[in-house]
């Protein structure tokens, strides 16, 4: 492991809060460490209360510690949210070097010259996604490093978002005891996980129903076009049990993950179960069909408003259909009434990685294999995004530190925008 580059991601969600340790060997990620917990300060996918947040973050880590035996210490977290802005970009410059092959400074100065947009004060820039390199007129090549070139430019895409937003979620992660080292957009990092080139170059629409709140992203041309946010996801469900069951939170939660069936029509009437009644000590006995009943009905609501949402985008047809993902849709039934409403081709998608092969875990595996393929593309060192120190009881703990950092101190090395702006908040 010593050899290898390690990353681990924060998913901050409405419902569960969910960190993955990942090992890269040969540009392969294996997935070798999994921490949740429930997520007590977020309401709607927005952080309402810090000090509960700061805690769910902090259990979820220590699971994920006890995993590898590893103490965690920086991360790369998704932002998400109506908040973000997606802006198109485009940036020249010479060819630095004497014999003219691009290498990763021009990399780095191309994408900084890109970024020399006027940004209203609320706001910050947390990416720059490229689309295409053009060198010296020739265009869509994806990376052009070890070419020969006088002019180099790029076009892709500035990802802004509310820098109150950023603030909040950084704060949270700084008093968790950990350092942020890279913020991506969660629909890209999901859709690298979900989708397939294909389903990207021909248009899909990617739906991810989490607990507090459901994105929905559409791609075309390999390339993400337009996202939004709508306050509706699997806490509501839980909700409509809890009332039309007079029930707790807690059990129209658990008659949810164990019973629930998202399609009326397959739902069984001979699978019952009991539960307590509000107000009474007294248990009453329900089955499957009552509450697929009134699971059905707001599924359909989730998925009807965000096929509103994809129209609102200009989108009325999408030849790769519709993928979908996050923790609802491991509920049975959830396809077959997807396939229902959109009357098109419909997917779930899981992650194909040993100990995450569940669909709540979609975006925080997308997070890990995003960060590590754009740092790439951009020519950051990705073995300095994230850091693990070995737990040792009984000697001080150590840093690892892969060959190219043994070189320089801990601490002197160039510090990224974000760095920037973390200390600008909490110096």
């Amino acid at each position: 492991m010593n050899n290898n580059e390690i990353l681990v991601s924060l998913d901050i969600g409405t419902s569960k809060i969910k960190v993955i340790i990942g090992e890269v060997h040969n540009d392969s990620l294996n997935i070798i460490g999994v921490g949740t917990s429930k997520s007590n300060g977020m309401k709607k996918g927005a952080i309402v209360d810090i000090d509960q947040t700061v805690q769910s973050i902090k259990t979820a880590v220590e699971q994920a510690e006890r995993m590898v035996d590893m103490q965690i210490d920086r991360v790369i977290v998704g932002i998400n949210g109506n908040h973000i802005q997606l802006q198109p970009c485009h940036g020249v410059v010479a060819v630095s070097s004497e014999n003219r092959e691009i290498g990763n400074e021009d990399i780095k100065r191309v994408i900084d010259a890109a970024q020399v947009i006027s940004v209203p004060p609320e706001r910050e820039i947390i990416d720059v996604i490229p689309k295409q390199f053009i060198v010296d007129g020739l265009d869509e090549i994806n990376d052009p490093r070890g070419m020969l070139g006088v002019r180099l430019e790029m076009e892709g895409t500035i990802i802004t978002c509310s820098k109150t937003m950023l603030h909040n979620i950084l704060k949270c992660i700084e008093k968790a005891g950990l350092q942020v080292l890279d913020v991506c957009l969660q629909p890209l990092a999901t859709g690298s996980i979900a989708l397939s080139k294909d389903e990207k170059n021909l248009g899909v629409a990617l739906i991810d129903i989490g607990g507090g709140s459901t994105t929905i992203s559409v791609f075309e041309n390999d390339h993400l076009v337009s996202s939004s946010v709508i306050p509706l996801g699997g806490d509501n469900i839980t909700k409509d049990l809890s009332i039309g069951l007079r029930i707790s939170s807690e059990e129209a939660e658990e008659l949810k993950v164990n019973h629930g069936h998202a399609y009326y029509d397959d739902a069984r009437e001979e699978e019952t179960f009991e539960a307590s009644i509000i107000g009474s000590n007294k248990k009453q006995t329900f089955n499957q069909l009552q509450i697929s009943d009134m699971i059905e009905a707001r599924l359909e609501e989730i998925l009807a408003y965000a096929e509103r949402e994809i129209r609102k985008m200009s989108y009325n047809e999408l030849p790769g259909g519709f993928v979908l993902t996050g923790g609802c849709m491991s509920m049975p039934g959830a396809l077959e009434l997807a396939q229902d409403l959109f009357q098109s081709n419909v997917r779930i998608a899981i992650p194909d990685y040993i100990g995450v092969r569940e669909s709540q875990f979609t975006s925080g595996v997308g997070i890990l294999k995003f960060a590590y393929r754009n740092a790439k593309i951009q020519g950051k060192e990705i073995s300095e995004s994230v850091r693990i120190v070995e737990q040792q009881p009984s000697k001080p703990q150590k840093v690892k530190r892969s060959a190219k950092q043994n070189d320089s101190t801990p601490g002197k090395k160039k510090e990224s925008g974000i760095a920037n702006l973390f200390k600008y908040f909490f110096d």
